[in-house]
């Protein structure tokens, strides 16, 4: 069998952590990783899956709405498979703010979506000036600015902590494998 991994990244950061997860799933099963605009128009053969680990990013507040029309048109299929969910944010620098629980994006998103994952985590995100334009550079440097973040916009700032992730990955690994045992 394998994993399925779908990812829904902005800048690129939800991308590389999901990258990061599917090379370690891949130490003990082969793992697809697909974009989440992709796999919305994707038939998928669902049998030959036995977990599904999904991947978003928060851009001013909110998930993109393709996220919530991926698991609404695939809610019956994530209900019946071993799942995961991973939050990629900005808050979640703030160790305080890093866990389903203090995160308020993923905890608004958990609390109203019809699909509950097995096992759930919040990473914190990458800050990078390099990529945006004009107007999202002022705002995020000012919404830096209030939350006590990174406001230099001459260089990238990398919050993601990547042991977090592994712990995560194998986590999940080790999750769906006593279920699959049960």
């Amino acid at each position: 069998m394998k994993a399925l991994i779908i990812f829904y990244s902005r800048n690129g950061q939800t991308e590389k952590i999901s990258s990061y997860i599917a090379d370690i799933i891949r130490s003990n099963q082969p793992c697809d990783l697909i974009n989440i605009s992709d796999a919305i128009n994707i038939d998928f053969d669902w049998k030959q899956y036995d977990c599904i680990l999904i991947g978003a990013s928060i851009h001013y507040g909110h998930f993109h709405p393709i996220v919530n029309e991926f698991i609404k048109r695939n809610v019956l299929t994530l209900k019946e498979i071993f799942s995961g969910f991973f939050s990629v944010n900005l808050v979640a620098r703030k160790i305080e703010k890093s866990s389903p629980y203090t995160n308020a994006y993923t905890y608004k998103f958990l609390n109203s979506s019809p699909w509950k994952p097995n096992c759930c985590a919040v990473f914190g995100g990458a800050l990078k000036y390099s990529r945006y334009n004009l107007f999202d550079k002022t705002i995020i440097r000012f919404i830096m600015f209030i939350t006590g973040g990174e406001t230099n916009i001459n260089y990238d700032v990398e919050y993601t902590n990547w042991e977090q992730v592994k712990k995560f990955a194998n986590h999940f690994k080790n999750l769906k494998l006593k279920k699959l045992i049960n």
